[in-house]
């Protein structure tokens, strides 16, 4: 696994050993940034969150191509994301916080921080990733320009979506990996 382009492009980020987490590879990754790339501009992107950030993969290539900063939430990978920004020199960019992601949001929420990327690449089948992007939706934690990526399995499903968000994106990736790109809807589109 390693970053792609950009500031740190080819670094090699450490992984877990064993089947600990699921990193997105970079197979995957190059896809889903070469159309992301097509819909944003990194440079204009002021903060990115990857939540179930694992390796921090996401997260790091999103600063590695422009982005001004990057939060990363999960609950067990903290030391190996915080090994990954280092080896990426991207400290002064980035922050790490452990902890279930529902607090942790709803955190920022209190806070009135929004982001204008977000990741999310949970366990599959676990229900998460609809969960998580409720939860964004209902928070408000998305700007009005920006971006949700939600990675899960190809066979799972979202059932409705937030009233204010719609699919900008639907990307599968063999049968085990789906991608959905979501976007707000503007205030008159709703």
């Amino acid at each position: 696994m390693r970053i792609i382009t950009g500031r740190a492009k080819g670094l090699k980020l450490k992984t877990p050993p064993g089947n600990f987490t699921r990193p997105t590879g970079d197979r995957v990754k190059e896809s889903l940034f070469g159309i992301l790339s097509g819909l944003i501009d990194f440079s204009e992107v002021e903060t990115v969150a990857d939540i179930f950030a694992g390796t921090g993969a996401l997260g790091l290539e999103s600063v590695s191509r422009g982005a001004k900063s990057a939060i990363f939430i999960d609950t067990a990978t903290t030391n190996l994301i915080s090994e990954n920004i280092r080896r990426a020199r991207f400290e002064s960019e980035c922050k790490i916080f452990r902890g279930d992601f529902e607090q942790v949001l709803k955190k920022f929420s209190r806070n009135g921080k929004t982001f204008d990327l977000i990741f999310s690449d949970p366990p599959y089948h676990k229900g998460l990733a609809e969960k998580s992007l409720r939860l964004v939706a209902e928070l408000n934690l998305l700007s009005g320009s920006g971006l949700m990526v939600v990675e899960h399995g190809a066979d799972e499903f979202f059932d409705d979506l937030p009233e204010n968000f719609f699919t900008v994106r639907k990307i599968s990736y063999g049968k085990t990996t789906g991608v959905d790109i979501f976007g707000l809807k503007k205030e008159n589109e709703k």
